[in-house]
């Protein structure tokens, strides 16, 4: 990375502009408390954000208030209001069935003796107890001071404590490209916390994929970054093109970042180059920064850009690796002699199988593994081909004695690895043809078992074949083979997968459109 860093003009006198305001609940039945404490608090201002007043004056209208508005930060609540604990009932309301634990309660009463302080204090969760007569403009001033500061710091600190979970809880699986996403996604979340609670956060990495994409051309082209995550108006921007979601200034800021690989700072927002070298580098986008960063917030981003793009590249190589090793897998299984079915087979099976998969609640790493073993299914025709396998009708006893000999194969070939997806391969080539009847081979087991992973091949195998055309068969339609398979429910098939995949046909003939129809 360029050790240049580009910062705007820096003025010690120059005015910053603050956006945004405090909500102040105020709940009294009386009209002229509402007047004099505006009027009190109209010219008040804490971090450069003004004041927006909200007026109710019943415990009701309080109720519908606190529960659409989630970001109020003070609320200076009376005691004494259609009754005489109507005040002290909100109060609880606020914090027990509403479970807003950040919005800071000052209650004021003009009746103290009816309340008194320190029985208030012990038995409700309030920030501050006041007399109307004692609360002079100079006291409310002072009062909401220290009441926003509380509630500013709060609001900082859980946002803190939620980007801490989402990388603590994508740490358990980091090599994985969801786990990817709420890792990036929690620590641009912190990142915008400690700059002061910026608004909207982009994080945008390149399209291309692969080792070398200077070659391709692709190294300072904005049109082939996207946003991966973001949050605040970029929330839904995931996918996204980085031209379709920025424009003017801001999009020339990224320009300039990732074409000097450098950092460009503004009053309002940053853009932050983060070196790859594996890919054309991503961006750190932020904007509705609430006031110009001091040395130590530019240290963090400078930070943050160096470091989170080591934990992309990581991920993406690992799925790179993955993907390898599912496509090696997956041509092994095409190549097998003798298999008349077209080249869509394990594609369809392997899409089947996932959609059943999930069905069935299996989790990710479970359907990764059921969607890599998959293919070798019949990995024992290898050595041995035969038109059996792919049979629409009856198979006959030479048939059956022939799969047997090369399911036996495939087991053999496979078994003995210590390696997850290995094993789980040996136990579908050597269970696939095994029937919920017992009546199945090669080892007649019967029922649950039967591996799961083996009864879901069996029903994708299966719905496969029938729903593909050879030189000696007509695909079925999809009625045709539902019916088939049904009638087959609960001797050679799982009764509950054919019935997942019943439910769940629309998505399966979605997913392989090239299938015939």
């Amino acid at each position: 990375m360029n050790d240049e860093l580009l910062f705007a003009d820096d003025h010690e006198d120059e005015s910053v502009e603050y956006q945004g305001t405090w909500k102040i609940l105020i709940v009294d039945d009386e009209p002229e408390i509402h007047a004099v404490t505006k009027l009190a608090l109209s010219d008040f201002e804490f971090q450069n954000r003004n004041l927006e007043f909200i007026s109710v004056f019943n415990g009701e209208q309080a109720r519908e208030v606190l529960l659409k508005e989630r970001d109020i930060a003070v609320v200076l609540l009376d005691v004494v209001m259609e009754t005489d604990d109507a005040g002290l009932r909100i109060a609880d309301f606020i914090r027990n069935e509403a479970n807003n634990h950040f919005i800071r309660i000052i209650l004021r009463t003009g009746q103290p003796g009816q309340a008194p302080e320190r029985d208030v204090i012990i038995n409700y969760d309030i920030n501050d107890y006041k007399s109307k007569t004692e609360l002079t403009a100079q006291k409310l001033f002072t009062v909401v001071i220290a009441a926003l500061r509380s509630y500013r710091d709060i609001v900082a600190i859980d946002e803190n404590r939620i980007g801490l979970e989402k990388i603590i809880s994508a740490s358990a699986n980091l090599f994985q490209t969801h786990s990817l996403e709420n890792f990036i996604q929690g620590i641009v979340q912190q990142l915008s916390s400690l700059l002061g609670g910026s608004r909207n956060a982009a994080y945008l990495t390149c399209a291309v994929a692969g080792p070398h994409p200077i070659a391709n051309n692709q190294k300072h082209s904005l049109e082939n970054l996207f946003v991966f995550t973001g949050q605040g108006e970029y929330q839904q921007a995931a996918g996204k093109a980085l031209p379709a979601v920025l424009s003017g200034e801001h999009l020339e800021a990224c320009r300039v970042a990732l074409i000097d690989k450098t950092l460009v700072y503004a009053d309002e927002y940053l853009v932050a180059y983060c070196d790859s070298n594996t890919s054309c580098g991503s961006l750190l986008y932020l904007s509705g920064l609430p006031k110009r960063l001091t040395d130590g917030q530019k240290t963090l981003v400078e930070m943050f850009s160096k470091n989170v793009q080591i934990a992309f590249d990581n991920i993406m190589l690992t799925k790179d690796i993955e993907d390898t090793q599912r496509e090696v897998i997956e041509r092994l299984s095409q190549s097998t002699e003798g298999n008349e079915i077209n080249e869509h087979y394990i594609f369809r099976t392997v899409k089947a199988c996932r959609i059943l998969g999930k069905a069935l609640g299996l989790d990710d790493i479970q359907l990764n593994l059921l969607t890599s073993a998959a293919p070798l299914h019949n990995v024992g025709n290898l050595c041995s081909p035969t038109r059996a396998l792919y049979k629409q009708d009856s198979l006959s006893p030479e048939d059956v004695q022939l799969i047997e000999r090369h399911t036996e194969f495939g087991y053999q070939l496979l078994k003995g690895s210590n390696r997850p997806l290995i094993k789980v391969a040996a136990i579908i080539a050597k269970e696939h043809h095994e029937y919920w009847n017992g009546q199945g081979y090669p080892d007649g087991l019967q029922g649950e078992n039967i591996h799961l992973y083996s009864r879901i091949v069996a029903v994708a195998v299966a719905y496969t074949i029938l729903r593909s055309e050879t030189a000696e068969n007509q695909a079925w339609s999809v009625q045709k083979t539902l019916e088939h398979l049904q009638a087959r429910s609960a001797s050679q098939f799982d009764p509950n997968i054919v019935a997942m995949l019943t439910d769940n046909i629309g998505k399966i003939e979605d997913d392989t459109l090239d299938w015939v129809r």
